[in-house]
């Protein structure tokens, strides 16, 4: 499991498996996003399982999945209600982190996504969700 850090509390790494959860909440996270929706993969365990190995290590689980298609999604305010909490430090998690880490620049204010961006990139990922979601609310 590779965690990459985008903030002093918000993280995002590729799918975790069940035995991760348990290493998630040693690790100081008090709340776990998943972003991937059930059965994107046939190899990813499905949501209810990492829901219940949350649940026993007393972490906070979100399932808000998002596709390239839907993208942001209908959950993106709540979304960054929680990725902004600096009380409780989230790990978001999808196929590669990479749609996580569009997310988190999508809830950016305008003044915000500049930097954003410039974090995600150099953490290596593609920003062409995000720059696109951003293009278009500016010609609202």
């Amino acid at each position: 499991m590779d965690i990459i850090k985008l903030t002093e509390s918000l993280s995002v790494s590729a799918q975790i498996s069940r035995d991760d959860v348990a290493k998630i909440a040693a690790a100081g996270y008090k709340v776990l996003v998943n972003n991937r929706p059930d059965g994107e993969d046939s190899h990813q365990p499905a949501g209810a399982v990492i829901a219940a190995a949350a649940a026993a290590v007393g972490l906070d689980y979100h399932h808000m999945p998002v596709t390239a298609a839907n993208f942001p999604g209908p959950d993106l305010a709540a979304m960054t209600d929680l990725f902004d909490d600096s009380e409780r430090p989230v790990l978001a998690f999808c196929r590669s982190g990479t749609r996580c880490a569009n997310l988190w620049v999508a809830g950016r204010a305008t003044s915000a996504s500049e930097n954003a961006m410039q974090t995600v990139n150099q953490c290596g990922f593609d920003l062409s969700m995000a720059s696109t979601f951003i293009a278009d609310s500016s010609l609202r």
